[in-house]
């Protein structure tokens, strides 16, 4: 029975990380993938050795057993020995179990299947019998940018995968972070068990007029001196368009202001909307002819005239 370096078959050092294994394995099964290489058979199989390396060593239970053995597989007596066979020179073999040679256990795990007889061996499957369990296959992770205009109308991204476009469509309001499955769109499935899901992060990218906190929106709002103490209309932006926004007289700069359903749609709930508020902040003419100067320190000494009447 060949013995399977796992290690090496997916390119790693033994002392790879489980996110270097999940790396390595990601690369060589998008490669060897059925779907990007009909008829070939060669890279059918390296496909199916790709996948066994994985299933063992993304498991830390069956890499721990693979690293105590190795090489010297046929010496363990992992689970009391497999199905009543011990090793040649196993220490401590005596007893009911008898010893048997490598090719009797060649004849009796075989070499088909989609798992070797050096994984069937060591983790109890027996191949070419139809009964090794169902595996889920692999999910795959990714990450998605978007702009907040895309999250608050919603989008769509187009997605390789597996050799397949995957069309997929976003929901307005759909929050930084936040995450989407998609069933069995990943890795295929061993055993006759279904394939993997896709989890794909969102990540909406800051926007440098809006503030978005949950499904509400923050801007800060510019106001001249003018509308501020007589009050007034002014622009302002949200994400449906400009709008007029009446200014009440006397605003102090700092005001908030609230406009009811402006803010972000919430995610998967039709007609349902967040606030935008609106933070006044003041701001004096960038230049003042000397007429208006006079009318300012005229103001100046009617307001020190009111203030020293009340004292």
């Amino acid at each position: 029975m060949e013995y399977k370096d796992y290690y090496k078959i997916l390119g790693v050092e033994k002392s790879a990380t489980p996110e270097d294994i999940k790396k390595a394995f990601r690369k060589l099964a998008v490669k060897y993938h059925p779907d990007k290489n009909k008829d070939d058979k060669k890279a059918e199989e390296k496909f199916k050795e790709v996948n066994e390396a994985y299933e063992v060593l993304s498991d830390p239970e069956k890499r721990k057993q693979n690293d105590a053995f190795g090489e010297n597989w046929k010496y363990s007596q992992a689970n009391g020995g497999i199905d009543g066979f011990v090793g040649a020179g196993q220490p401590g073999s005596g007893g009911n179990n008898r010893q048997g040679s490598p090719e009797e256990f060649a004849d009796k795990y075989g070499s088909e299947g989609n798992f070797s007889a050096f994984f069937e061996s060591l983790f109890g499957h027996r191949a070419g019998q139809g009964n090794r369990a169902s595996r889920k296959g692999q999910d795959y992770q990714a990450e998605m940018l978007m702009n907040l205009e895309e999250a608050y109308h919603g989008t769509e991204r187009l997605l390789n995968v597996n050799g397949q476009q995957l069309r997929i469509k976003l929901k307005p309001g759909i929050r930084h972070e936040q995450t989407i499955r998609l069933r069995e769109k990943g890795g295929p499935g061993l055993g006759g068990g279904p394939n993997g899901d896709i989890l794909i992060t969102i990540k909406v990218e800051e926007n440098s007029y809006f503030e978005r906190k949950g499904d509400d929106l923050y801007v800060t709002l510019p106001v001249d001196i003018y509308t501020a103490v007589i009050g007034g209309k002014t622009t302002v932006k949200t994400l449906k368009g400009e709008i007029k926004l009446d200014i009440p007289p006397k605003t102090d700069s700092g005001k908030v202001l609230r406009l009811k359903g402006l803010g972000m749609p919430v995610y998967d709930k039709a007609g349902e909307y967040g606030n935008l508020y609106v933070k006044v902040e003041l701001h004096l003419p960038s230049a003042l002819s000397e007429k208006e100067m006079e009318l300012f320190r005229q103001l100046a000494q009617l307001n020190t005239q009111k203030h020293a009447h009340t004292v």
